[in-house]
């Protein structure tokens, strides 16, 4: 889902009254006039419902507020600056008012661009934000396998528009995108490929200390359906020397203002032992309903088994999502 750019003007002009006379004579609306903004707010009602458990669980969140600002500057140069609220990921369920990215790049030619901040890393096939999902839920398996939002430089390379290279050395991949230590740097580095029309492959190999990472997916759009597999391979998920599998099939289908989707995704952890530690898989339904231009609505049905525990949970969720 694409966001819808926003002009500054109001902004300018509020900014020109607020200003001292000092700045009197500079013309803000041309300064400002490389500024755009999009955003999201993202609402749900969830029904949890766990096997053998006392009663379910209902809730109704306002999950995640985001407004992203943009500025094109001159020479190649850009900046972006994403402003969230929602849950702080202390899991104390506090909300809070955070800078999820900021970060500015360089384009040197229409080959290499170098971008430098904290930034979101390029892998996995579900996105770490609701507005590129296919559906309300992610797996659940992002933190053993995809990077986090990341304090580094990354370097991005295309050689056509069918292949194209990133690489990103940061101060942490998987979990702490406010690391200021560079004492251990993590790398990751990215092939993407477009060989076919409405074919889509990437592969990123991530290292960290003593945890490394795979993950390799691939979709194909046609006709309305979006097809989509993943596969991922870690090691070291928490420093103890683990080994962990994972991997997601998913088809959408949209037509008009309507859409559904239907995914399987599954992973397992084994210890240094060889003695699996987790073993969960899930299956999602989901059907969608765009109304106008700036709102979808999902309703998802999600089945979770955990083999380990022999303990299934049924979820059921409503999501109300609106773009700006």
């Amino acid at each position: 889902m694409k966001f819808k750019s926003l002009t500054f003007s109001s902004i300018a002009a509020a900014v020109a009254l607020a200003s001292p006379t000092s700045y009197a004579q500079t013309d803000l609306s041309e300064v400002l006039k490389g500024f755009s903004a999009s955003g999201f707010i993202d609402m749900s009602f969830v029904n949890t419902d766990v096997d053998d458990a006392d009663s379910t669980e209902k809730e109704f969140n306002v999950d995640q507020v985001e407004v992203d600002f943009f500025f094109k500057g001159k020479d190649g140069i850009s900046a972006q600056v994403d402003i969230e609220f929602g849950e702080n990921g202390t899991g104390n369920g506090e909300d809070e008012t955070f800078v999820e990215q900021v970060f500015i790049t360089k384009q040197f030619n229409e080959s290499f661009s170098l971008t430098a901040g904290r930034f979101l890393s390029y892998t996995g096939w579900e996105t770490e934000e609701p507005t590129g999902l296919y559906q309300f839920s992610g797996t659940g398996y992002a933190p053993v396998f995809y990077g986090f939002y990341q304090q580094g430089v990354s370097g991005q390379y295309k050689v056509n528009n069918a292949v194209s290279f990133t690489l990103s050395v940061v101060n942490d991949l998987f979990s702490d995108p406010i690391e200021s230590d560079t004492t251990n740097l993590g790398s990751e580095f990215g092939i993407h490929l477009s060989p076919l029309p409405g074919v889509t492959a990437k592969a990123f190999y991530l290292s960290e200390t003593d945890r490394d990472a795979l993950n390799v997916w691939a979709s194909y759009e046609v006709s309305g359906f979006t097809f989509a597999a993943e596969y991922n391979t870690a090691e070291g998920t928490t420093g103890l020397d683990e080994e962990s599998d994972g991997y997601l099939l998913m088809a959408n289908y949209a037509s008009g203002d309507y859409g559904i989707t239907f995914r399987y995704h599954a992973y397992e952890t084994e210890d240094a032992g060889g003695t699996t530690i987790t073993d969960l898989s899930g299956i999602t339904i989901a059907p969608s309903l765009t109304v106008g231009d700036n709102l979808l609505l999902v309703a998802e049905y999600r089945l979770d088994t955990d083999d380990i525990s022999d303990v299934d949970t049924n979820t059921f969720a409503l999501e109300a999502l609106f773009t700006f």
